[in-house]
């Protein structure tokens, strides 16, 4: 694996911290499954390369927050590194980032 892609325990202490609210982890719970939780990201091309990437604007719908609100929660994730996120056009997708969230579940299950 390579360095910069290995999680250190500080950067599992900002994941926990990062899934300690109910909404940042219905959040995460619901981009497991995008094509289930929300409706086709029309913006998105095969060619952007981020298939499974959903607007702010969807997010922000599904979880009833404001704007400001829900870009917060996001930027939070992202930062954890559980989440990605692309500016496609003038929208922002977000989308998990499913090696982050092997490593929590490797650190978990031999360490915790």
């Amino acid at each position: 694996m390579k360095e910069q892609n290995v999680v250190n325990d500080e950067r599992f202490i900002d994941i926990f911290k990062a899934l300690s609210n109910t909404t940042r982890l219905k959040i995460l719970q619901m981009l497991k499954e995008p094509e289930k939780n929300f409706p086709p990201q029309v913006h998105i091309n095969k060619g952007d390369n981020f298939q499974g990437g959903i607007c702010v604007g969807d997010i922000r719908d599904k979880v009833g927050l404001g704007q400001s609100t829900t870009s917060q929660y996001l930027s939070i994730l992202q930062q954890s590194g559980l989440l990605e996120a692309q500016r496609i056009g003038q929208w922002t997708y977000y989308r998990r980032n499913e090696e982050t969230i092997k490593q929590l579940e490797s650190f978990i299950g031999e360490s915790l």
